[in-house]
Formats: structure tokens, C-alpha cells, sequence
């Protein structure tokens, strides 16, 4: 077993209080063994389990400066030792489970109208073609038995007759008579074919008239049941059934019948709506459905340019939507790379990757505006910054502290680390908006028209389309700022990973750990990136490509679509994330996801923008509007008055949300840009 020892003061841990003996001792105790000082520096620190050293790795660097918290293991967990929900969602229907309550459940009557009827119908029209045959008429039997069984087949059991199992024949066999002792069902003139499959005529009848209808069959309906997620019992009992049951012989199969007899296939239930924690390979099974989205975005967008069969619109959503699967990969590359390596190559990895996402988005926006010869792009990324900015300090900790708070009532965190973060927040915003401070003390006001009643000069003007206009030195200032808004960030990385590493020691239990399988290896997290990246790089373009309607004929304004569509949705995978941390009770890591992603707004992604126009100018300037000015400054202060007092519950959280939401109706009902006229 691992232990990690770092200083928290979330209560929700189980605090190690260690000292050089190595045993517990009491609180009182301690107290006066290290006196005052001792004493708050050993209740600071907590220990975390974790199952081995790489899952070690992965849980510090949720601590660490600039590293995105993700949630996922990198190694493999062994079933045994996990909860029987958990073991009941990796089974694979060979087990019969005893069911507690009615079999009759709004999933399982569902199923019947979404699957079992057509189903069912299928193996009713094969069973009569059969049965005309004359030599396939022992499946015919077998066609009848199964559309009986998939109209309900909830507390029924598929099982092999006797208790030894015959597996599938995959290499051609011996064609002579093994005689056994069987029962008299399935049996002609009393005499019961016991001869080996691929050497009966009725089972080249059945692979010719009746299995392949029925793979294709029981394929739509595994398809079709395993997206929705919810469903996946109904596409495992499908797949097993075309995998194991009907390549078995006909008079072996009996349904219900034998107690003492194995059992092949057993369903108590169609829907499990723990299948949310569902993964393949370590993938969770929401971003592993999404993929075949992903495909579908670049053959549609690329292949009709000319919008012949998909509207522009259609297309955005679909590239949009693509953004959150490659988002989850991106990630879970990170995690796996870094939980595999030291913290100095987790802290490059994190850097480089962890904002490719938005960064992605927002070059390719800018690029697209400088194609289009309007300023409209650049103010879309201006909107999804800030954007990006208000749902990290105001929406994900606000929806992290009501969901946790209705669970846990109430929920403490470290005050002290939450005060340097807003601190660094601060600093972030600070710099990041300081060029649009210089620009309205120092700037020009411009107006595009100004009007006045002729001949009456007592009368004051009226102007529209009022603007700060840039002074010549606001490069300069927004060179220096990215500048040291990047050395603040190295700074924090140097403080987390060299001069104050010690604070993240791992301690290792003896005898335990054990051996463990990563789900990637580093050099496929490694290629896992570079191809999710480079599909975020065309979905990006996609999206970019098609949201020219939505900026040009939209009734909304471009700002609300800039900080909520494009703004939250790369940074959807982080919200899941601090919820589940906060509903397991570790509300620091759920404050923790929101102020890493705006601290990497601040200090990465901005000085990257910067530094891409100035090697190749897209037009981009950092200075924002009044709107994206006074609604930062606000919540970021809102946040420093809420994290006071080191606890939180959801009224709070509340409090958070209703803000975030104030600012998105004064977005929506904002007028658009002047560039997006």
C-alpha cells in the first residue's frame, strides 16, 4: 500500500500525525511533543492511499502547481477487491445473481418495446425457413426457444446440457460419433446427434439461412444499446449470444431447465444506471462512445464543403461536440505520462498539453478571422477567455460545492491554500487585464459618429460606437507582461518541484504494492496525444470554418456564444472531475481543478497567443472589453470572500452558480461586438 503525505486541511482525509517512532500517537500528546508550531505543521498532514507506486505518482501530482487534476487510474484495478456493483458491471452474464424485488422495472419493460419484440420477430420468421429445411429443423427448435427467451428474458438462464462444455469448434474436426449420455429432448428416433458440429448438414443450413441474419441482427441491437451507456446489459447479452450461444449445438442449449448445468447467459435487468463508471482499457465509456462522433464530424465536414447535405450549423455542433472525447484523451494521456515519469517531464508534459485544447481553438479562430478579414474572430476569443476565466472561479467550484454540500452537508478546506491561489489569481487577472487599463487611462476616445441639432451649439453631441483608441506603447507593456506572467508560472513550478519537493514525499508501506499493468504504456499515452491533437487540430478548424452563421445571423449575442459554448465545453471532462471529487468529499481538489485551468488561462495560454502574433500577426491585442474587465475583477473577489473561512456548503455554492448565471444573462442580452456588425 502507498501513502502520500502533503499538507491539506480538508478533514475529509485521514490525517497520518507521524513522528520519528513511527506510531500513532494522541492529538494531545503531540500537541505538547512539538509544541504549538509541531502541532499545526502535523495536522496539516495527510495521508492518501493509493494502490501502487504509478497511482501514487498520478495522486501527488493532483497536488502540484500547474498540473491539471484528472481522475482517472492509469493502471489496472483488480476486480477482486472492488465493490459488488462495480464487479456486476464487468460481468459478463455468465453468473446467475439473485434478484431482490420484482423482475418487472421500467428498464426491463422498456426493452421489450426498444429491443426484445423485433428481436424476438426476427428468430420467429427464421424458425418456420428452418423448419422447411427437413435437416435444419433442430435449429428451427432452437429459433422458436430463443424468440421465446429475448421477448423477456429477465430471470431466465441460457445453459449447456451436462455439466462439461463443449467449446466452439474453431478448427475442423474429426468427423466420428463420441457416444454420451444425454437427455431425450432434442433427440431423433431416440437417437441424439452426437456427432461433431462442422460435420452435420444442419449446421452448413444454419450458417447459410439463419446465423448470418441474426449476427446482423443482434450487431444493430449491440450497437444500438451500448451508446446510450445506460443500456450496456442489453448489448452484452446480444454479444454473447452471438459469440458463444448460437455456435453451439442445437440440443445442447436449454433455457431454464437444468439446475446442475452451466450457464451460458443469465439477465436480470436491461438498464444499470451505474454504468456511468464504465471503462475499456481505462477509457470511460461516455468519451469511448463519443469517438465514432469524432469521424463523423471530419468525413462531413471535410467531403461537403459546399453544404449540400449538412448545414453549416450541423457541422459546428458536431466539431464542437467532437472537442469533449479528444479533450477526455488528451488528458488521460497527460495523467498516464506523467504518473509514469518524474515531476520535472510531468511538469513539460502538463505544460505543453494541458491548454493544447484552447489553445488549438483559439489559433485556429484567429486565423480564420484574419482569412475573413474581420476583427469578430478575435473578439470570440477574447470572450471565450474570459469565459474560460468565470466558469473556472465561479461555475465549477459553485456546482462542485452544491453537489458535495447536499452529500456531505459541509465541507472544509485548506483556507490557507485557498488564499494563495486566489493570490495568484489576483496576479493573473491583474496582469492579464492591465493592458486594458492602460488603454482606457492613457488611450484616445474614438467615435465612429457623432450627430448634433444644427444651430443649437448649447446641445451636446451624440456619438455611437465609442472606443478607446491603442497608444503606440501598448506592445511593449503586453510583450513585458507576458513575460512575467510566464516567469510566475516557472516560478511556481520550481517552488512545487525542486526547492520544496519534500513536501509531496511518498511513503511506501512494506509488503504491499504488489505488481501493476498500466492501461498506456508512455510511449502510447505519447501517441495517444500527438493523434488527439492533431484531431482537436481539425475540429477546430471545422468549428471555426462552419460558426460564420452564428456570427452573422445569430439574434444571440457573440459574447454569450464565446463564454459558454466555446468557452466551457473543452472543459467539460474538468467539471466531471471536480464533482466527483467533491462528492468523494476532497472539496480541495474540486476548488483546485477550477484555479488551475484559470491560472493556465492566464499564465499559458495568453502568453502563447501573444507570442504566436508576434511571429505571425492574426491581429490579436490584449485588451478586452469593458464587460469581460469589471465581470472578472468581480468574481474573482466574489471567490476570495467565499474561500475566507475555509468551510463551504451548497448555499455557497449557490451563491457562486446564481453570479455565474447574472453574468451570462448581462452577456446575452450585451450587444454583439462592433466587429461582428
Amino acid at each position: 500500500m502507498f501513502y502520500l503525505v502533503f499538507p491539506c486541511g480538508n478533514c475529509s482525509y485521514t490525517c497520518a500525525l507521524l513522528y520519528p517512532g513511527g506510531h500513532g500517537v494522541s492529538p494531545r500528546s503531540m500537541a505538547s511533543w512539538y509544541g504549538d508550531e509541531g502541532w499545526h505543521e502535523a495536522t496539516t498532514k495527510t495521508t492518501i492511499r493509493a494502490e501502487n507506486e504509478v497511482e501514487a505518482h498520478r495522486e501527488a501530482n493532483n497536488y502540484k502547481f500547474g498540473f491539471r487534476k484528472w481522475k482517472g487510474n492509469v493502471t489496472e484495478r483488480p476486480i477482486e477487491g472492488r465493490s459488488e456493483i462495480i464487479k456486476e458491471l464487468y460481468s459478463d452474464l455468465s453468473t446467475v445473481k439473485h434478484q431482490e424485488g420484482s423482475l418487472i422495472t421500467v428498464g426491463n419493460v422498456a426493452y421489450v418495446f426498444l429491443f426484445g419484440w423485433w428481436i424476438s420477430l426476427f428468430y420467429f420468421l427464421i424458425c418456420p425457413v428452418m423448419f422447411l429445411t427437413v435437416l435444419g429443423a433442430v435449429y428451427g427448435k432452437l429459433c422458436w426457444k430463443m424468440g421465446c427467451y429475448f421477448i423477456w428474458p429477465f430471470g431466465k438462464s441460457i445453459e449447456k446440457a451436462g455439466e462439461v462444455v463443449r467449446r466452439p469448434v474453431a478448427k475442423p474436426p474429426r468427423c466420428e460419433v463420441i457416444p454420451e449420455e444425454r437427455d431425450t429432448d432434442d433427440t431423433k428416433d431416440g437417437v441424439r446427434d452426437s456427432s461433431p458440429l462442422l460435420c452435420r448438414l444442419s449446421t452448413y443450413v444454419w450458417l447459410l439461412l439463419g446465423f448470418p441474419v441474426l449476427v446482423v441482427v443482434h450487431c444493430v441491437a449491440c450497437v444500438v444499446s451500448w451508446l446510450p451507456v445506460f443500456t450496456i446489459p442489453v448489448a452484452k447479452m446480444n454479444a454473447r449470444t452471438i459469440t458463444s450461444v448460437l455456435l453451439m449445438a442445437p440440443e445442447d442449449i436449454q433455457i431454464h431447465k437444468l439446475e446442475r448445468a452451466k450457464v451460458i447467459l443469465y439477465c436480470n435487468q436491461a438498464v444499470n444506471w451505474y454504468y456511468y463508471k464504465y471503462a475499456v482499457q481505462g477509457i470511460n465509456i461516455f468519451a469511448l462512445n463519443l469517438l465514432p462522433l469524432v469521424l463523423a464530424s471530419l468525413v462531413i465536414g471535410y467531403t461537403d464543403k459546399d453544404h449540400n447535405y449538412f448545414s453549416s450549423e450541423t457541422k459546428f455542433a458536431t466539431a464542437i461536440t467532437s472537442i469533449i472525447p479528444l479533450s477526455y484523451f488528451i488528458g488521460m494521456g497527460i495523467a498516464s505520462i506523467s504518473a509514469q515519469s518524474n515531476f520535472a517531464v510531468g511538469a513539460v508534459v502538463n505544460a505543453t498539453f494541458g491548454s493544447i485544447t484552447e489553445i488549438t481553438f483559439y489559433i485556429t479562430a484567429l486565423l480564420q478571422g484574419q482569412r475573413a478579414v474581420t476583427k469578430c474572430y478575435e473578439e470570440i476569443v477574447k470572450a471565450a477567455l474570459t469565459g474560460t476565466l468565470l466558469g473556472c472561479i465561479l461555475f465549477i467550484p459553485g456546482i462542485c460545492m452544491i453537489i458535495g454540500g447536499i452529500k456531505h452537508r459541509e465541507q472544509r478546506f485548506n483556507s490557507r491554500s485557498a488564499g494563495v491561489s486566489s493570490a495568484l489569481l489576483f496576479i493573473s487577472i491583474g496582469g492579464v487585464f492591465a493592458p486594458t487599463l492602460f488603454s482606457k487611462a492613457f488611450g484616445n476616445l474614438v467615435c465612429d459618429s457623432c450627430t448634433n441639432i444644427p444651430g443649437n451649439a448649447s446641445v451636446s453631441f451624440t456619438c455611437k460606437d465609442c472606443h478607446y483608441d491603442m497608444v503606440g506603447s501598448i506592445k511593449p507593456l503586453v510583450y513585458t507582461i507576458s513575460v512575467l506572467l510566464s516567469g510566475a508560472y516557472l516560478i511556481g513550478l520550481i517552488f512545487t518541484l525542486k526547492t520544496h519537493s519534500h513536501i509531496y514525499d511518498i511513503h511506501i508501506s512494506d509488503g504491499h504494492g504488489g505488481d501493476h499493468v498500466v492501461h498506456w504504456s508512455r510511449w502510447r499515452a505519447l501517441a495517444v496525444l500527438i493523434v488527439a491533437t492533431a484531431l482537436m487540430a481539425c475540429c477546430a478548424d471545422l468549428s471555426t470554418d462552419n460558426i460564420e452563421p452564428m456570427l452573422t445571423h445569430s439574434a444571440i449575442s457573440q459574447y454569450f456564444i464565446g463564454v459558454t459554448l466555446i468557452a466551457m465545453v473543452p472543459e467539460l471532462p474538468e467539471i466531471v472531475n471536480g464533482i466527483q471529487f467533491a462528492l468523494q468529499n476532497n472539496i480541495s481538489l474540486s476548488l483546485e481543478v477550477g484555479s488551475c485551468i484559470a491560472v493556465q488561462v492566464c499564465m499559458i495560454q495568453i502568453p502563447v497567443l501573444i507570442v504566436f502574433n508576434a511571429f505571425y500577426d492574426v491581429g490579436f491585442v490584449l485588451v478586452f472589453s469593458d464587460i469581460h474587465l469589471w465581470a472578472s475583477i468581480f468574481s474573482v473577489i466574489l471567490v476570495n470572500y467565499i474561500f475566507m473561512d475555509g468551510k463551504c456548503d451548497y448555499f455557497q455554492g449557490t451563491a457562486l452558480v446564481v453570479v455565474y448565471l447574472i453574468l451570462l444573462a448581462l452577456y446575452f442580452f450585451a450587444p454583439s461586438p462592433r466587429s461582428c456588425w
